[in-house]
């Protein structure tokens, strides 16, 4: 395995001992691709993911730093819409900065509390 790829497996297991989501307040999950960013809300207690928003299906020729803003958009509005208005960020051993970090102040623009 890759020594880079280690290390945010490492550091994502320790940010999951301390970060878990409830009904009342879920887990706000990251994941990014080369390419692609995805984000999804979840409750851990029952397994289940509340709202989920990717930039996979996105036609419109922007830079990835647009497309995680436009994720973290879309979630909030998808979250509001089940619900749902206080979430945990869970940066998934990513460093909170770049796409991540938009991601994040675009969802906290939209509504959603963190």
């Amino acid at each position: 395995m890759n020594q880079k790829i280690a290390r945010r497996i490492k550091i994502k297991a320790y940010i999951r001992s301390k970060i878990s989501g409830t009904a009342e307040k879920p887990r706000l999950t990251v994941f990014r691709s080369n390419c692609q960013i995805y984000a999804q809300i979840i409750d851990d207690v029952n397994g289940k993911t509340l709202a989920a928003a990717s930039s996979l299906g996105m036609k419109e020729k922007m830079t990835k730093t647009e497309q995680a803003a436009k994720v973290g958009t879309l979630l909030a509005k998808n979250a509001q819409a089940a619900g749902i208005s206080q979430v945990v960020f869970d940066r998934n051993g990513y460093l909170y900065h770049g796409r991540v970090k938009q991601l994040a102040d675009a969802a906290r623009e939209a509504g959603l509390k963190f």
